[in-house]
């Protein structure tokens, strides 16, 4: 059931990688800004999750924007599964964007299509690429990446739901792990900043999650160094 859940995953990663997707998205990051001005602030520090990519530049792509129009520098953190990083161990080269290769090559920040990561509850981030647009961003330095373990995102789920009220998905878990840590560096360092993170989806599906979490039962995963070496190596031989 695993393996299946995973293919099913890499599906509907791929239609989150396109780029007509990616722009449909950023009504979120339009809103965003809208909302903001109304409430008089302005985020210093943008947060996401990133499995394909389309969540992540719907929050991200629309301040990007004003910033590269000649509005003033954010930083924009990108956060991914451990289990499965594309963006912070994934090589910025042409691959396909499905393991059947049936897709055009796209230029990206890949695992190989090949990698199949080891099992963990988010399953919207289990994805071997990242969006060409958002790998390219991140080949220009205008964003940032970060990877953690799905127990510590699910630590951070349970204390932004005891606190809130509302229980994040798993993926959005990462988003709120990002978020945390951020609020944490700005408390290292005496400073305040406003902290802007997309709380993309609630967990009300996904309670057996939870129910592991507290009895203990998520592992903390990693990949298997030599498979990602063989996916990796096995990548369409296309000049960069």
């Amino acid at each position: 059931m695993e393996l299946a859940a995973q293919r099913d995953d890499t599906k509907y990663a791929l239609g989150s990688v396109l780029n007509h997707v990616l722009l449909h998205q950023t009504i979120i990051g339009q809103e965003a800004i809208a909302q903001l001005a109304m409430a008089g602030d302005d985020p210093d520090v943008i947060v996401g999750c990133t499995g394909g990519g389309s969540n992540f530049a719907g929050i991200a792509f629309p301040f990007l924007g004003l910033q590269l129009r000649g509005g003033r520098k954010r930083r924009v953190v990108a956060v991914e599964p451990a289990a499965c990083p594309s963006l912070t161990r994934g090589k910025y080269a042409y691959d396909f964007g499905d393991t059947a290769h049936l897709t055009p090559l796209t230029k990206m920040h890949t695992l190989g299509s090949t990698f199949t990561p080891p099992g963990f509850h988010a399953g919207g981030l289990r994805y071997h690429g990242m969006a060409p647009m958002v790998s390219h961003l991140k080949e220009l330095g205008l964003i940032e990446a970060t990877a953690y373990h799905q127990t510590a995102c699910f630590e951070a789920g349970v204390t932004f739901a005891r606190a809130e009220g509302i229980v994040p998905a798993p993926e959005a878990n990462h988003a709120v792990k990002g978020a945390i840590e951020e609020a944490l560096r700005c408390k290292r360092e005496g400073k305040s900043e406003v902290i802007l993170f997309n709380l993309c989806g609630h967990g009300h599906f996904d309670m057996q999650a939870y129910t592991d979490y507290f009895a203990g039962k998520l592992q903390d995963l990693n990949y298997d160094e030599a498979e990602l070496a063989m996916a990796l190596s096995g990548l369409p031989s296309v000049p960069a």
